[in-house]
């Protein structure tokens, strides 16, 4: 019987989601994989079960479509043998704000927001009931990036970093690790997705090392992981310019340049 957590992974039949499957078979774990290729998922579990030696449960399903999300949902709920999440699934941006159709928006913010959050809802009492195990969701540095003009993408991809930071918070007492891992631009399929030609995008990191940095991170309980961050110091001076602004903004009262309005047309 295998002692290891179980580990879930969404998006899991091909670039990132398939890198980490192979990476926590070799580390013994039995794995759920989730994506919407069923094909693909069988080629992936057929090759980690012989390389491996590890069980494979597959579910296909699209997590945008409430079914198939509620029984993705039902399974973390009842597993007990789930230890582990890995929320990957996401989808990218195709176009600008102003091209984009309500279709698509509803189709992003389902994948990227709404099933980020509900799976995570789905594991995180029973893990906080257990005081352990992990839910790792994949956010992106574009989620930092308003300026790079993929505006709904980046939104997304910030509130499932505030959703970490807020699920450290509370889940982090009671002995939940949450990591949020944020890669920039990575060789993976949701390029060509997005209508981008990744030839055309500087300084692209291989998936592999993209992953192996993500689980350095995990393996040293780093709440956020930024693998291509050389220069560490920065985000702690970003997190604490953050801290200090909110101590700032405990005041009971408008600031001073806000209470004599400016003359306007003059």
């Amino acid at each position: 019987m295998n002692t290891l957590p179980t580990v879930m992974i969404t998006g899991a039949s091909t670039g990132i989601g398939a890198t980490y499957a192979e990476r926590f078979a070799r580390r013994g774990h039995d794995l759920v994989l989730v994506a919407r290729n069923r094909d693909r998922l069988e080629r992936l579990a057929a090759r980690l079960r012989d390389e491996n030696g590890v069980n494979m449960a597959l579910m296909q399903a699209d997590l945008t479509r409430a079914e198939d999300l509620a029984q993705v949902e039902k399974r973390l709920a009842e597993d007990a043998s789930i230890g582990v999440l890995i929320n990957n699934a996401g989808a990218g941006q195709a176009g600008g704000f102003t091209q984009q159709s309500a279709s698509a928006l509803d189709s992003l913010l389902a994948l990227n927001v709404t099933a980020v959050t509900r799976l995570a809802a789905a594991i995180a009492p029973r893990l906080a009931q257990a005081g352990q195990g992990s839910i790792v969701n994949i956010g992106s540095m574009v989620g930092l990036a308003p300026e790079m003009q993929m505006t709904v993408y980046g939104a997304t991809k910030a509130f499932v970093l505030f959703l970490s930071q807020g699920l450290q918070a509370e889940l982090g007492p009671k002995g939940v690790y949450v990591q949020a891992v944020l890669p920039a631009t990575t060789r993976t399929e949701i390029w060509q997705h997005s209508g981008i030609d990744i030839a055309t995008l500087p300084e692209v990191m291989e998936v592999g090392d993209l992953v192996d940095a993500a689980l350095a991170g995990y393996d040293r309980r780093e709440l956020v992981t930024i693998p291509p961050l050389h220069v560490a110091e920065r985000w702690t001076a970003l997190n604490d310019a953050r801290h200090l602004l909110l101590a700032d903004l405990r005041q009971a009262t408008p600031a001073e340049r806000y209470l004599t309005s400016a003359t306007v047309g003059q």
